[in-house]
């Protein structure tokens, strides 16, 4: 919230302030009382005793600290004072609390609890879930070799590279008068089916698993596509949460795939990864349920005739912010840094889990490897919020990619087995190196995140984003296409891996290149606008009005409105 004016007007020992905010429209009238506080500044201040603010339910009350040259003793304020308890580990503890509590008082918890579904659950948990079991579908039920695995890995991602198409439809397509509850329906509806498909079906053939593992990768997509274009929303109009916003996101799908990936090894071991597809439903079910509960005003006498001029004033908004040189620029390098971090996980996977050249790790084991490993995910998001969020755009890419490239080479200490000479056992270096690339890669992705959502224009801001996002999407399936060539070059198959190691070695030196591409990035921090400021607003004819808070239906939603 940004404050125009202050006004205080004295009535004894009670003060009415009045704040007027010109972001939201609003006006607020706080009765507060002036006591003395007993600190070792000595400053007078002056506490919130109510708010009175029926049209505003996001506005966070605080203590507002003022400087005045005579002090005034109030019993009662000293009292409430003496009550205050005092900050201690608990209070250290319940910092995530106080956390969410704030982004969903200046948001409204819908949203907050929208992204904890979204990310948690269908893509955290539901995406370990698929993770594991599709690698073990595809070698233990499909029979592939590493390389056509990769490559299948990148077929399967495809719909996550037509994000804009997803993004466009909710911006400019509404049914029903609806512009975001059809389509979380529709995913959801979509992913129960391919999950169901993949699960009821033994001899199921390689192209038929393969649509149908890229159908619920389109749910997944959709869904995604849909929450990303309230964050971007929500970034714009709340500027300096931006990066809390991306942080609840990594949060969420680190805490999800943490649990996702412990249960993983699990299930598989007992239910196959056929039956693990079958839990994959429960996720997708929950996206259907986000789609039926999500409140959306009903945006009156829609006109289907509009539809086709709207998607052309999305192009044209779309193509003028992307030609852009504060634009291009930064998404040229998001593309090229991901493209040149091959993707060669498939082959790593296949030599952990072989008897003979590898460690021969079991299912569970493969799972928990995983699980502890997404702490480093974790921990990764954490960093950022709380130490590197502040950082300019530029410096900490630098430093993020450096660590990423020289990290990998922690992979090279394994597959020489160099760890065994020192006494470190399989196992546990494999935790060590599977957590240190989470977390450096946690780091080096979030920082091009908030600078993804910096470059959105309002009006197209769902669209723009999935623009963007798809770039990066387009570099993932790049690097995992560039992988699998490199391991099919290098005649690494099922049971041999005598050169896995040059291609770990190749990916790492290319790791290093994006540091001469960093004049692309530009230097300014998180805080700032990066758009010029005719490029804003666009002028696509749109309504966006209905959205502009998005919550969902509640027992409490009378409270909320008093």
């Amino acid at each position: 919230m940004k404050i125009s004016s202050i006004e205080s007007e004295p009535q004894g020992k009670k003060h009415v302030v009045l704040i007027s905010s010109y972001h939201n429209s609003y006006t607020l009238k706080l009765i507060v009382f002036v006591g003395n506080k007993k600190s070792r500044e000595k400053k007078n201040y002056i506490r919130v005793v109510s708010v009175r603010s029926p049209s505003c339910v996001g506005f966070q009350p605080c203590v507002v600290i003022m400087q005045e040259e005579e002090s005034q003793e109030d019993p009662c304020c000293e009292s409430m004072e003496e009550n205050e308890p005092k900050k201690g580990g608990w209070d250290c503890f319940c910092i995530p609390i106080y956390w969410f509590r704030m982004l969903s008082r200046e948001m409204h918890w819908s949203f907050v609890f929208g992204v904890v579904v979204i990310y948690g659950i269908s893509q955290g948990v539901g995406g370990a879930l698929a993770e594991v079991g599709t690698k073990y579908y595809m070698k233990d039920v499909q029979k592939v070799q590493p390389s056509e695995a990769q490559v299948y890995k990148g077929i399967t991602s495809i719909p996550w590279i037509v994000k804009p198409l997803w993004g466009l439809l909710t911006d400019v397509l509404p049914f029903f008068g609806y512009r975001r509850r059809p389509y979380f329906i529709f995913a959801g509806f979509l992913g129960v089916i391919a999950m169901l498909l993949l699960s009821l079906h033994e001899d199921l053939h390689l192209l038929l698993a393969l649509l149908s593992l890229t159908a619920g990768s389109a749910g997944v997509a959709i869904a995604d596509v849909t929450i990303d274009a309230c964050v971007a929303q929500n970034s714009i109009s709340h500027p300096s949460l931006a990066t809390d916003m991306q942080s609840l996101c990594a949060f969420s799908y680190s805490i999800g795939s943490l649990f996702g990936y412990f249960i993983s090894g699990i299930f598989v071991h007992l239910i196959g990864p056929m039956g693990v597809f079958g839990l994959m439903t429960i996720p997708a079910g929950l996206i259907t349920l986000v789609g039926f509960l999500l409140y959306e005003p009903r945006m009156p006498n829609t006109s289907y005739r509009q539809v086709k001029q709207n998607f052309v004033d999305a192009c044209k908004a779309m193509w003028t912010t992307l030609r852009s040189e504060d634009v291009w620029r930064p998404c040229l390098y998001m593309y090229l840094s991901i493209t040149l971090s091959l993707d060669i996980r498939e082959g790593m996977f296949y030599w952990y889990t072989d008897s003979k050249g590898g460690p021969s790790f079991s299912q569970e084991s493969v799972g928990f490897i995983f699980s502890i490993s997404s702490v480093g995910a974790l921990l990764g998001a954490i960093l950022y919020q709380y130490a590197l969020k502040d950082y300019a755009f530029r410096n900490l890419l630098f430093w993020t990619q450096l660590i990423y490239g020289l990290s990998g080479m922690l992979d090279l200490v394994l597959v020489m087995r160099w760890n065994l000479k020192f006494g470190i056992a399989d196992y546990f270096f494999v935790v060590i190196v599977e957590s240190i690339a989470q977390m450096t890669n946690r780091l080096k992705w979030m920082p091009m995140l908030v600078l993804s959502s910096k470059l959105c224009p309002s009006g197209i801001e769902g669209t723009f984003f999935a623009l963007l996002m798809s770039i990066d999407n387009v570099g993932l399936l790049s690097a995992s296409w560039g992988g699998g060539f490199v391991l099919h070059i290098l005649r690494i198959t099922r049971t041999k891996f005598n050169n896995i190691w040059l291609a770990i070695l190749i990916r790492n030196i290319l790791r290093i290149v994006p540091l001469w591409l960093l004049f692309l990035v530009p230097r300014a921090d998180p805080n700032s606008s990066i758009l010029p400021t005719e490029s804003m607003d666009s002028k696509v004819a749109i309504d966006t009005s209905d959205t502009k808070n998005v919550e969902l239906v509640s027992l409490v939603q009378s409270v909320d409105g008093k």
